[in-house]
């Protein structure tokens, strides 16, 4: 049985994050941890594995048909330059990259030269881009994805009647969390509909007590509740864009 939501406003203590650990040490996950003292912990739910070239051939898709690439996880960034040499496809210098994020788009400074390409981002999701992409609705699009890719991509590319092509180059797999069995967490927050199925496939039993459940994006939210979960820190929000800020704002409350 789970308990409702507003019978678990107790201290926030200790945080479950499902992504890897931040590679910068100005995370505002750390920030949050020194400013509350915090435990949080990084353990990635679900992890990647490439579709080999030979199995990509399979699809048909010839890669030099295309003019630009939608790019909507740096692991799609990865992906896409890792089955291009596999191919021996040399990706052309005017080829237009569109990533729904800053973040992404500098990214691409580990394949290409920055200030040479043309490069688009927008804010977190594709719609974000949707006056840049009005202005090259003429390109033949290549949407670098996962088994799972996300439905909101592929909708808003399909329902405003772009040329694009699901290319699904990586495989999204469950991880092996049999370590955490005994170990509970205040708070675990996902950020993908995988993460959460992983949870369920590694804890088939798992009930939620009084774990409080953090999810961001609309998907990522829906699989909460059908898993029947009580979701306590939703995000974004207008109020809290992003998922730290979530946090936080749940905590201020909880910790009083």
């Amino acid at each position: 049985m789970q308990v409702p939501s507003n019978a678990k406003h107790r201290k926030v203590k200790s945080i479950l994050v499902t992504l890897p650990k931040p590679e910068s040490e100005k995370s505002p996950y750390f920030d949050l941890a020194k400013k509350y003292n915090l435990k949080i912990d990084f353990r990635s739910f679900i992890h990647v594995e490439g579709v080999a070239a030979k199995d990509f051939r399979k699809e048909k898709i010839n890669l030099a048909d295309f003019t630009a690439v939608i790019f909507t996880s740096k692991n799609a960034v990865d992906h896409f330059f890792r089955i291009s040499e596999e191919m021996r496809f040399d990706v052309p210098a005017d080829m237009k990259y569109f990533c729904i994020s800053e973040t992404i788009a500098l990214y691409l400074q580990k394949y290409i030269q920055y200030r040479k390409r043309k490069i688009f981002f927008g804010k977190q999701t594709a719609a974000d881009l949707a006056d840049v992409l009005k202005k090259h609705a003429t390109e033949k699009f290549l949407y670098p994805c996962s088994d799972v890719a996300a439905e909101e991509t592929q909708k808003f590319l399909h329902d405003n009647g772009y040329d694009f092509k699901p290319a699904i180059l990586f495989h999204t797999v469950c991880s092996d969390l049999s370590d955490l069995a005994e170990v509970f967490y205040d708070v675990i927050a996902f950020f993908s509909p995988s993460s959460i199925h992983s949870l369920y496939i590694n804890f088939p039993d798992f009930q939620q007590n009084n774990t409080r459940i953090a999810a961001f994006g609309a998907s990522t939210h829906k699989a909460a509740l059908e898993h029947e979960l009580v979701l306590d820190i939703p995000a974004p929000t207008p109020q809290a864009p992003s998922m730290t800020m979530a946090i936080e704002q749940y905590i201020k409350q909880a910790n009083k």
